[in-house]
């Protein structure tokens, strides 16, 4: 990877925590604002709503983990 790639990749892990946080937090406030209900007691309407920004939170995280592993950030190498 060069420099380049590498900082192109860097700038795209910390956009993608930006991201992933603003939309963690937005499921949060859905939830909240749904009275705390777990998922199996949500509405139907809710629970598709709510599973549509859950898988995308899970795909941000997967691409996250793909730009860690390029980046070799990895916690087992931190003291």
């Amino acid at each position: 990877m060069t420099d380049d790639d590498m900082m192109d990749a860097v700038q795209r892990y910390r956009q993608l925590v930006l991201e992933y946080e603003a939309l963690d937090e937005e499921i949060d406030t859905f939830i909240q604002s749904r009275g705390g209900k777990t998922e199996y007691e949500m509405t139907p309407d809710d629970l598709a709503h709510y599973k549509a920004l859950a898988h995308r939170r899970d795909e941000m995280m997967n691409e996250l983990r793909i730009l860690e592993a390029q980046l070799n950030l990895n916690d087992e190498d931190s003291p």
